[in-house]
């Protein structure tokens, strides 16, 4: 089930309060038998159903990008056993979960060495991720479809003696086989954005189930929380740690492999990054490019797709409309005289942030929700967002409020709004250094949510 981004944000004087969320000021009634139990057979049910449907989509997908042609058992909770007794296990659903959950899962490795780790996702990139970034001291597979036999198929292999779930994955049958088990879940850095709360619909009785079922929700403002609470969240349980996300590390040699990144390409010209782009904003952003190179006949487009089935199509859009186009996987690097150089590899995102002057992140002009504008944000890059940015709308928020990022109405005024940046190199480094200020600024969520989880342990 799906999840949003709330739109509440901390700062300055209000920091005191941030993290001291005032619970009871709505209280979500418990839900009946007749809502409870009904509900949840008629939602397997659907699930069995949709489970040939689903198969048939990743096969679909699998013909642009083959990950999703692998491993398919695993999704039935078909694996072998990695004979644990116990072992703490986090979901986070793809790359970008993944990212923003390294340093609490590195806390609660150093904290609890003793344990095995397992870490689930549900896509190919987001797997390939955890391996690059944990290798062989995690146990990795897919979390299973919410199917009741496969979530007990898998509860039982890895024996988990705690789930952490990032950013409101909710659900119903496999929050109500922990509960059985007595396995306790917390929801870390949670997220519920109004979409999301009213795209629960019909269903909402058994997410209102879920959520009251986890032993601790920490959600990252004030506005997911009260949406949570909306949604059926347990008040007794809930609290605002902030967003862990503000936590990544930000490793310092970046600087450097920025400035030999410019060197390959020349070190004096306009560079500018769109980054997780999706369809729908590729051709606006080629058109947006078109206009900053007759200001700007040097400056060069990096464009990195948001999944890798998109990486072909995205070369071959660049090429048709007559850019000097080169790619990360055929061609290494960029050169003196590319217009555009696609990024179609993963994991290296970071390095072409701290290549650029600006960054336009995506998901933003189309209805996606936006993608995570932390990662130029701590890099002191400028982000230009577009109207869509509800997955992110606190942090957004705050960028804006503070003068590190800019939101755009419309695709049509992403052209004008860079080559405006670009040409104010003064307003770039001020707005850069707004952005590295509200990221500095929010740091520690991390430490919160830790205290959270370690209560959950010791509780009975």
């Amino acid at each position: 089930m799906g999840s949003g981004d709330g739109c509440g944000r901390a700062g300055g004087a209000q920091r005191t309060d941030r993290w001291a969320f005032a619970r009871g000021r709505y209280t979500a009634p418990p839900p009946t038998v007749s809502q409870v139990v009904f509900p949840r057979s008629l939602y397997t049910l659907v699930m069995y159903l949709l489970t040939p449907v689903i198969l048939f989509r990743l096969a679909r997908r699998g013909l642009h990008y083959r990950g999703y042609l692998g491993r398919w058992r695993e999704r039935f909770g078909f694996f072998p056993s990695p004979r644990f007794k116990e072992s703490i296990w986090i979901h986070a659903v793809s790359v970008g979960e993944v990212n923003a959950a390294v340093p609490l899962i590195e806390a609660l490795m150093l904290r609890h060495a003793d344990l095995p780790f397992v870490i689930t996702t549900i896509t190919p990139t987001g797997s390939e991720r955890v391996q690059k970034l944990f290798g062989d001291r995690v146990f990795h597979v897919y979390l299973p479809y919410d199917l009741p036999a496969s979530v007990a198929r898998f509860l039982e292999r890895v024996r988990p003696r705690l789930g952490v779930v990032m950013e409101t994955e909710i659900w119903p049958n496999l929050f109500h086989e922990c509960e059985r088990r007595r396995i306790p879940v917390v929801v870390a850095n949670a997220r519920l954005s109004q979409k999301s709360l009213r795209g629960y619909g019909p269903v909402r009785p058994l997410a209102r189930l879920a959520i009251r079922s986890a032993r601790h929700v920490a959600a990252q403002s004030d506005a997911d929380a009260q949406r949570l609470l909306e949604l059926g969240a347990d008040p007794q349980r809930l609290s605002v740690l902030g967003n862990i996300k503000f936590d990544m590390a930000v490793p310092d040699e970046l600087a450097r492999v920025g400035r030999d990144l410019r060197g390959q390409w020349g070190p004096h010209r306009p560079v500018w990054i769109a980054a997780s782009t999706h369809e729908g904003e590729e051709l606006p952003v080629l058109k947006a490019h078109a206009a900053v190179l007759r200001r700007f006949p040097d400056a060069l487009l990096l464009i990195a797709p948001r999944h890798p089935e998109r990486f072909r199509p995205v070369a071959l859009s660049c090429r048709s409309l007559g850019f000097t186009t080169r790619t990360r996987s055929e061609d290494g690097h960029a050169g003196s005289a590319s217009q555009c150089f696609v990024v179609d590899t993963l994991g290296e995102l970071l390095h072409y942030y701290a290549a650029s002057d600006i960054a336009f992140v995506g998901g933003s002009l189309v209805p996606i929700g936006g993608h995570n504008v932390l990662e130029p944000a701590a890099l002191s890059v400028p982000v230009v967002v577009g109207p869509n940015t509800f997955n992110f709308e606190a942090i957004t928020a705050s960028l804006v409020q503070q003068g590190g990022a800019a939101q755009i109405s419309d695709a049509d005024a992403l052209g004008a709004a860079i080559a405006r940046f670009l040409a104010d190199e003064d307003g770039r480094r001020r707005m850069g250094a707004q952005a590295r200020l509200v990221f500095e600024r929010e740091r520690g969520a991390v430490a919160r949510n830790m205290a959270a989880i370690e209560a959950v342990l010791a509780a009975p």
